[in-house]
């Protein structure tokens, strides 16, 4: 079973290529974290999660609903990170946390897909996003034909910047930049909700017809990205940047 958390479709792109090639059942994670539901799940085969990296790691909220989420049948597990450039020293985590869940730890692949953290870096045009894309099918496959076979994933060796990224850095990430208080809705909110509905940690709210915040974001960029009419800004680090949204 293929378990996938997005926020701007990347991760839900490879989900669904895995759960393609491999012949297994994919399933969206986003109601079940937004309403807060750890009923148990039940697989017969393998369950690979995917996932976007969030600071070198698992993003806080997908790892969250893991520990609280009861999973039956196979305890094989796979680890699929979207990623803009590398993940870091994530398998460490990973381990620990199939420690904790009574997972056997098959292993952890990396796919490089078009960046979508528009509050800090620049997220690629189409054309270019595209090219990402096809650049990455054949590891998908290359995965996917791990998977389906029941094989490892071999260990990436990393380096000290790597181990420092998912460690130390990882852990002033989330109180030093994870932070709703720079988005705001321009004029040019229609008041239509989206922002609300596509939030995980149900941190938007609609106020006299506009969005506001709270102090729950996880920084998935999905209320800045998926706005139909880009009228969420965030601070000053967003305004002339291309909106993302995996075109594929």
């Amino acid at each position: 079973m293929v378990l996938y958390y997005t926020g701007t479709g990347n991760s839900e792109y490879v989900a669904k290529k895995i759960g393609e090639q491999a012949k297994d059942e994919v399933v969206n994670l986003f109601e079940k974290i937004k309403g807060h539901d750890y009923s148990e799940i039940h697989s017969t085969r393998p369950v690979v999660f995917v996932y976007p990296t969030y600071a070198w790691q698992m993003p806080r909220i997908l790892r969250d609903f893991i520990l609280r989420t009861s999973f039956t049948g196979s305890k094989c597990a796979y680890f699929i990170a979207t990623c803009g450039d590398s993940m870091g020293n994530m398998p460490k985590y990973l381990k620990q946390l199939c420690e904790q869940k009574k997972f056997t730890y098959m292993g952890c692949a990396e796919v490089v897909m078009p960046e979508n953290y528009i509050a800090v870096f620049n997220a690629p045009e189409r054309n270019q996003a595209v090219k990402i894309i096809r650049n990455a099918d054949i590891v998908i496959e290359n995965i996917a034909d791990v998977i389906k076979h029941n094989g490892t994933i071999p260990e990436k060796k990393v380096g000290a910047f790597a181990k420092a990224s998912s460690g130390i850095i990882n852990t002033l990430f989330y109180p030093l930049v994870v932070s709703a208080k720079k988005f705001y809705a321009t004029d040019a909110c229609i008041g239509c909700g989206k922002c609300v509905d596509v939030c995980p940690s149900n941190n938007v709210s609609l106020k006299d017809g506009k969005p506001v915040w709270g102090n729950q974001c996880t920084h998935c960029m999905a209320c800045i990205c998926k706005c139909p009419k880009e009228a969420i800004e965030y601070g000053n680090r967003s305004k002339g940047k291309p909106r993302y949204q995996c075109p594929l």
